[in-house]
C-alpha cells in the first residue's frame, strides 16, 4: 500500500501489535498515529488493518489538505527484535497496572524498565 507521495508511503510508518485483554483481540497500533488502532482476532490481520487504515487516513489527509505526520527516521524507531519473557500471573498484573499508571504500553514499560536495568550494570 503505498500513496503517490513516497515520503508518506504507509508502509514507512512504525507498526506495533499488542493483545488486549479487555477487548480479548490483537490491537494493531501506529507510532505516528497513536490515535488510531484496528482489533482483530489474530496479529496478522490486525497488522494488516492498521496498515490499510493508515493508507485511507493519510489519502483523506491529503485530500482535505492536513499536514501528514513524517514516518519516524529509521534510527528512531522501535527494534523489530522480539523476546519472550514468561513472568507469574502477579508480576504481570503488576506490570500491567504501572503501564497504565504511567499511561503507556506495556510494551514501552517493560523495555524502558530492562534498559533501565541494563544501565545499573546489575
Amino acid at each position: 500500500m503505498t500513496t503517490s507521495d513516497p515520503q508518506h508511503d504507509a508502509s514507512k510508518y512504525s507498526y506495533n501489535v499488542i493483545w488486549s485483554e479487555e477487548d480479548q483481540s490483537h490491537v494493531g497500533l501506529c507510532t505516528e498515529f497513536p490515535s488510531l488502532s484496528h482489533l482483530e482476532s489474530t496479529p496478522a490481520e490486525a497488522l494488516a488493518g492498521i496498515t490499510r487504515l493508515i493508507f485511507d487516513t493519510i489519502e483523506d489527509m491529503r485530500r482535505i489538505g492536513e499536514t501528514i505526520p513524517e514516518p519516524l527516521r529509521p534510527s528512531l524507531r522501535m527494534s523489530r527484535v522480539a523476546m519472550v519473557v514468561r513472568v507469574s500471573p502477579e508480576l504481570h498484573r503488576n506490570l500491567v497496572a504501572l503501564a497504565t499508571e504511567q499511561q503507556v504500553s506495556f510494551n514501552r514499560l517493560c523495555c524502558d524498565l530492562l534498559a533501565l536495568y541494563a544501565k545499573r550494570g546489575a
